[in-house]
């Protein structure tokens, strides 16, 4: 089993910045695509920002410039610093990761976390 635990989730004024965390743990081979999604109420889950194991990143449009995602390879952890908060990126982030368990030729599995809610305030 895989388990995904996040962190760092708050209430931050408009403007300001918070860096969310995802550590991965249990039994697997590999991790490819880490992400981050987000969900406001009444909405859909939508990417904010991936990386792939090599460092590739791409972002939602509505972030760019504000958001960086990165990943640290050896903690299995993905990071979400999120700097000019505005209200509308108000959510439950979600974090995700495609993970192959037992070999380079098993199948990508995706995992979620439980979420953790971001609001900002105006």
């Amino acid at each position: 089993q895989v388990q995904l635990v996040e962190s760092g989730g708050g209430l931050v004024q408009a403007g300001g910045s918070l860096t969310l965390s995802c550590a991965a743990s249990g039994t697997f081979f590999s991790i490819n695509f880490m992400g981050w999604y987000r969900q406001a109420p009444g909405k859909q889950r939508d990417l904010v920002a991936g990386i792939t194991s090599g460092g590739s990143t791409n972002y939602a449009d509505s972030v760019k410039g504000r958001f960086t995602i990165s990943r640290d390879n050896a903690k299995n952890t993905v990071y979400l610093q999120m700097n000019s908060l505005k209200p509308e990126d108000t959510a439950v982030y979600y974090c995700n990761a495609g993970v192959r368990r037992i070999s380079s030729r098993s199948p990508i599995i995706d995992y979620w976390g439980q979420g953790t809610q971001v609001t900002v305030s105006s």
